[in-house]
């Protein structure tokens, strides 16, 4: 007799969200993680919590609708949230772009509205998840990713899983500390306290430093490319053609802020020595090995274990905007299992 041919399995589907201050960004993922739809939209965080939910809803059903999958083949929702979450309940703490999420039950909502389970994290532990399975860092057991921007971010991961610490606040590496207390130079940090690293390398701090520069009379192509783009606020790309075009202003302030990246990644390794270190963020795709290069070439320097130090490999993110869907849509898949 023929041999039966076995049943083909059935392909299952995850969404990735991305909710940032400005946008909203939903994919639907296959298992090989790619993407097969995706859908943006505002966040307009001056709505309110109510209307952002909504929307929220809605983004991830059109990227459903615009996938062509059945619906019963959507197995769970990971979402990436600028935030202190409590990844457990999907709970928000704080959320500074989007105040109106404070201390939101944002998980419950959305998995009793999609009917589905719905798994929630801080934006930037799912973008080191997604650089960590589908990026830069695929196939290494111990990672740090850092992404640099606005703010500055981290994500731990251990063994291949992703760490949250005891209090699910490990990672936070733009709160160590690198100030000093009473020096004439201290910098305020936007979470209120002085002397983070985020106070000095985040492309707010840059931004600070510069205007701070040109408010004392420096000169700098900067203001030139402010006033062409009709621009009020120093984008990581204007910081790119800045550099491009050597203003020395943009570059001492550049390289100040890539020497305070190039300590923390120095310390990261003496402190928890991974296999890589991924930087990524707004600020490193517009400036690329720019900024990745001294740093990888310059951190060695600091290793108190000078042995194999070349093997420890300091990389930029591949994903760019992607991390965090990627990311998310993985933590949904895994956290299945």
């Amino acid at each position: 007799m023929p041999k039966k041919k076995k049943a083909k399995k059935a392909q299952t589907y995850v969404v990735g969200v991305d909710l940032g201050g400005t946008k909203i960004l939903a994919a639907v993922v296959n298992e090989k993680g790619k993407i097969l739809s995706e859908v943006k939209r505002p966040t307009l965080p001056a709505s309110g919590a109510e209307k952002i939910i909504q929307r929220l809803i809605q983004t991830v059903r059109r990227a459903i609708k615009e996938a062509k999958v059945p619906t019963k083949s959507i197995l769970a929702v990971g979402v990436g949230v600028p935030a202190p979450v409590d990844p457990r309940t999907g709970f928000l703490f704080e959320v500074t772009n989007i105040p109106t999420l404070n201390n939101c039950a944002l998980g419950q909502r959305l998995s009793e509205a999609l009917e589905m389970p719905v798994f929630v994290d801080n934006d930037v532990n799912v973008g080191t998840v997604g650089e960590h399975a589908l990026g830069a860092g695929r196939g290494t057991k111990d990672m740090v990713g850092i992404f640099v921007g606005t703010g500055v971010g981290g994500g731990v991961i251990v063994n291949g899983r992703l760490r949250h610490g005891f209090r699910n606040s490990a990672g936070e590496v733009g709160h160590m500390f690198v100030g000093f207390k009473g020096q004439a130079d201290e910098a305020m940090c936007g979470c209120g306290r002085p002397g983070c690293l985020e106070a000095y390398a985040s492309r707010t701090a840059i931004e600070r430093d510069i205007r701070a520069a040109i408010s004392a009379g420096r000169k700098t192509v900067m203001t030139k490319l402010l006033e062409k783009g009709g621009k009020t606020r120093i984008t990581s790309g204007l910081l790119a053609e800045a550099l491009k075009r050597e203003d020395p202003l943009v570059t001492e302030v550049m390289d100040r802020a890539t020497t305070y990246l190039t300590i923390l990644v120095a310390s990261i390794v003496n402190f928890f020595d991974p296999e890589m270190i991924v930087i990524g963020g707004g600020v490193t795709e517009a400036l690329g090995e720019r900024l990745v290069e001294p740093i990888r070439r310059d951190a060695p320097r600091w290793f108190i274990q000078q042995h194999d130090a070349d093997k420890v490999r300091v990389v930029s993110a591949k994903l760019g905007d992607y991390a965090g869907v990627l990311g998310a849509a993985t933590i949904a898949r895994e956290s299945l299992t």
